[in-house]
């Protein structure tokens, strides 16, 4: 019997990469207007609402009535990233990874574009001529950590009363127009409170199996997006829900990837990626912040 026959052993690998678990690029483009911006600031008028008067008297004067002019400015911003691959590396590896090195910059870039909608959400915006004037979100338009429809005010995380008292915000302000799609973004924390709603996983309340399933995807006229990059506030993990004209997304430049040999380095590869974009809320009253308290 040999006891060294292990060292006839061999190894088996592969030529293929694994993602370490990410999100995958942006959840929330395509939830929001999305423009061409070809100038690092661009500017958006936005109209207020018109009266009329009643007519009361023969020959009289003709009424003037303004109507109230605003603009909202968006700014754009270029981010990049970039990883080098040495030829000698490339003799050593089955596996050639620098396309590898595309796809995981390009999921980082749409990471960060993520990132920059809910901060042009929720952050300061500029309005005025200059589009020099800030506005800061309206507080008014924030659902409590401790909101409830009746009884006594106690910390909860993702109800359906504040998906309720979210939709009236929005329908009380007529602020979805027709046929607009509602988005409601939030951590996997917040699905998990909704699926021990019986309102959410009966059959006699939704017509998605949502509790066979494990997915809520639409209810009470929200898409779900569930999302690990929810951010919080004061503690507290923060749900959006507003419909696609509450905000725009300025796009200089989609992400673009380039894959170069450099000269001057022995010939090494050079993965850069790139991609210029901006976003800002347009409407205060179409953008509705619901603190959730996941320890509740």
């Amino acid at each position: 019997m040999s006891y060294s026959v292990d060292t006839a052993f061999v190894n088996s690998y592969h030529g293929q990469l694994d993602y370490i678990f990410q999100q995958r690029g942006s959840k929330l483009r395509g939830t929001l207007r999305e423009v061409t911006q070809n100038s690092e600031y661009d500017f958006w008028d936005r109209l207020g609402t018109a009266t009329v008067n009643a007519i009361t008297t023969r020959h009289g004067d003709t009424p003037h009535n303004e109507i109230d002019h605003s603009r909202r400015r968006n700014h754009v911003i270029g981010y990049d990233t970039n990883e080098y691959f040495d030829n000698q590396d490339k003799l050593r590896m089955i596996l050639d990874p620098k396309s590898g090195y595309a796809e995981a910059q390009a999921f980082a870039l749409g990471r960060k574009m993520y990132d920059i909608i809910i901060s042009g959400l929720l952050g300061t915006s500029y309005s005025g001529k200059e589009g020099d004037t800030a506005v800061t979100y309206d507080t008014a338009y924030r659902i409590a950590v401790d909101y409830v429809e009746s009884g006594v005010a106690t910390n909860s995380n993702l109800t359906i009363g504040k998906l309720r008292r979210a939709m009236y915000l929005l329908e009380s302000n007529d602020a979805i127009m027709d046929g607009e799609r509602v988005t409601l973004a939030a951590h996997p924390s917040q699905k998990q409170a909704l699926l021990r709603t019986t309102e959410v996983t009966s059959a006699d309340y939704n017509g998605v199996k949502a509790l066979v399933n494990g997915e809520v995807n639409t209810f009470l006229g929200f898409n779900f997006i569930w999302t690990t990059r929810a951010t919080s506030s004061g503690g507290y993990r923060q749900a959006l829900a507003y419909p696609a004209s509450a905000g725009l997304l300025g796009v200089a430049e989609n992400i673009n990837v380039r894959i170069d040999e450099l000269p001057t380095k022995r010939y090494s590869y050079q993965v850069y990626s790139t991609a210029t974009f901006g976003a800002t809320r347009m409407w205060e009253e179409k953008v509705i912040q619901i603190l959730c308290d996941e320890a509740a």
